[in-house]
């Protein structure tokens, strides 16, 4: 009788780690005829003179500009309209594909989850969307009409974590704070920290890369390969043992960052096996 397969968790950032910029400069700030370093900025100044979070403060300016200023429909349709033309970097349209088939191969069963500060309905609104078994991201709260209202759900770089733990122990919904508090036995978790690989791209993904590879999992740190000094801030990562492994962010078949996943795989694949001969030593 074939072994059930186990189940291996891929973890994403977006912006910056699948995507080579933030999702809302592709079309939503050219709708609202803003610059993004004038938002940005914007946003800052409105975080630190309310002693306020950055998401919240972002989120909601969205929200203020788009009703007040331009006109710019926020409804959650629109919100997967401007996701459609966000860009990728280099062969993630075909990675999911090709690494599926290798962690199958592994006899593995490879889940891959989003878990980002931008909008969960722009990713929804990606032709990658259909990949992913959840995507954690921050989102908006929306009236009967469908509008977006007010923010529902703000993650920022702390925040994440605790969106490892529901991989983790399988509770993949935002709301249930009882179930993820409660104590469920390591061997009983959905997927183990072990299983899990999480890919980003700079000081907002530290935590969750720091938190995956300190309980055993892999952490990688890519970066844009024409990005001035955008390696440096990955090898530095490295070099303070915050990530495991770094790459450039291309997906291409057959670049540095295929060779290391695949190669994790095949670590887990092998810790697997030997797992079970020592189970079947001790029988």
């Amino acid at each position: 009788m074939a072994r059930r397969r186990k189940k291996i968790a891929i973890i994403y950032d977006f912006d910056g780690t699948l995507s080579p910029g933030n999702m809302q400069e592709y079309d939503f700030f050219p709708k609202l005829n803003v610059k993004p370093k004038d938002f940005w900025a914007a946003v800052k100044k409105r975080a630190k003179d309310n002693n306020a979070d950055e998401i919240l403060s972002y989120m909601t300016l969205m929200l203020e500009r788009a009703t007040s200023e331009s006109g710019v429909c926020i409804k959650k349709e629109s919100f997967k309209t401007y996701g459609k033309g966000v860009s990728l970097f280099c062969g993630v349209d075909t990675w999911f594909s090709r690494i599926n088939k290798y962690a199958k191969k592994m006899n593995l069963n490879p889940q891959h989850f989003i878990l980002s500060s931008g909008i969960k309905e722009m990713v929804e609104g990606t032709t990658i969307a259909e990949n992913f078994e959840e995507i954690f991201a921050s989102s908006f709260i929306y009236d009967q009409h469908d509008i977006a209202i007010s923010p529902g759900v703000a993650i920022n770089y702390t925040t994440k974590t605790q969106f490892l733990f529901r991989i983790n122990k399988g509770v993949l919904n935002v709301w249930d704070n009882a179930k993820i508090n409660e104590f469920v036995e390591k061997k009983e978790r959905d997927i183990p920290f072990e299983h899990m690989i999480y890919i980003g791209d700079g000081l907002t993904d530290v935590p969750c890369m720091k938190l995956v590879k300190e309980l055993g999992g892999h952490s990688i740190a890519v970066y844009a390969p024409r990005k001035r000094n955008a390696k440096e801030k990955a090898m530095k990562l490295m070099m303070n043992e915050r990530v495991s492994l770094v790459a450039p962010a291309d997906y291409s078949e057959g670049k540095l960052l295929e060779q290391q996943i695949k190669a994790i795989i095949e670590k887990i694949h092998a810790d697997l096996e030997l797992e079970r001969f020592q189970e079947e030593s001790m029988k």
